[in-house]
């Protein structure tokens, strides 16, 4: 059975142990603060953020401003991405109360973890993580030793405050085990410091950018949360589709349009064929009003709270 599988199988059990006893966890969670947060971070991370928070799962939320250079040359607008990250955490649902929001370069005992953990790892399993094979592979450029080692900066990131849960999607569960494995050669080495922490592999959609294509900052595909509705029905507009009338979903032939109902179904509750279906031979402007329609309106109360947010600051 591989990793992937045995986690999975794991799942039930460790969801039915938070909901019993919430307080024997502590998650470790977070991003890099390269862009503002769009709705592929809300359905993919923020909102089970809120729900274990809910649960009486004590978290932390770090943005990793240290690791914005990891594939990139230069660190960017970092003031103001994690000035409206945590705009938008709050307006989320994120307590200031319970969850602790930080940044890496507040907490410089965290970063020191750095040199031991390296001591840990060898050069070949550095080299077998996906991700840094992912990240390395999208750079086009050579190999550089921050990308190498971030699996290890983000064990740190989990073990400083001895996180025990990580949500997950399944494209990461390799960095919790790089994490579990140093934790265990840490606590063999010098006796027990750290807990081995598990992944929580989520169950939130995969929600495409609106060109078919991964949702992402840098690639101008993605809807902010924090844009206004004008925005929003602006960046939707200008979103390609194709010649064909008729909407279907098929996210192989046609992305750009799969790309549109994937995000009007994940803020409707509904599913791609249906709206599909819905709008029929309708054509590409029907779908783009339906998607600003849906997204501005599920969006709505978020954009009020972050106001009030901004005007209480």
């Amino acid at each position: 059975m591989d990793s992937f599988t045995a986690t999975t199988a794991r799942m039930p059990e460790l969801r039915a142990q938070i909901a019993q006893h919430p307080e024997q966890f502590r998650v470790l969670t977070g991003e890099r603060p390269t862009g503002r947060l769009h709705l592929g971070y809300y359905f993919g991370t923020v909102r089970e953020r809120v729900r274990l928070q809910g649960l009486g799962v004590e978290t932390f939320v770090v943005l990793a401003d240290y690791q914005v250079i990891t594939d990139r040359d230069v660190a960017g607008n970092i003031r103001e991405n994690v000035y409206a990250a945590v705009l938008d955490y709050l307006a989320a649902g994120l307590d200031r109360r319970s969850t602790t929001i930080f940044t890496h370069s507040a907490v410089s005992a965290l970063n020191q973890l750095l040199l031991p953990f390296l001591s840990l790892v060898t050069e070949a399993e550095l080299h077998r993580n996906p991700t840094v094979k992912a990240e390395l592979a999208a750079s086009g450029r050579a190999l550089r030793g921050l990308l190498l080692t971030y699996p290890v900066h983000q064990a740190a990131d989990i073990l400083f405050c001895k996180g025990n849960l990580v949500p997950v999607g399944k494209d990461n569960l390799p960095h919790v085990e790089v994490t579990r494995t140093i934790a265990r050669r840490f606590n063999e080495r010098y006796g027990y410091v750290f807990p081995e922490p598990a992944g929580l592999v989520t169950d939130a959609p995969e929600l495409p950018g609106l060109d078919g294509r991964k949702m992402s900052k840098s690639y101008g595909n993605a809807i902010a949360l924090g844009m206004t509705a004008d925005e929003t029905a602006a960046v939707i507009k200008r979103a390609r589709t194709d010649s064909e009338r008729t909407i279907t979903y098929d996210p192989e032939n046609r992305p750009e349009v799969s790309g549109l109902l994937a995000t009007a179904a994940v803020v409707l509750g509904r599913t791609p064929a249906d709206l599909a279906d819905e709008v029929g031979d309708a054509g590409a402007g029907a779908l783009k009003r339906l998607t600003t329609e849906a997204v501005n309106e599920f969006l709505a109360e978020h954009r009020a709270r972050r106001s009030a947010l901004t005007i209480e600051d």
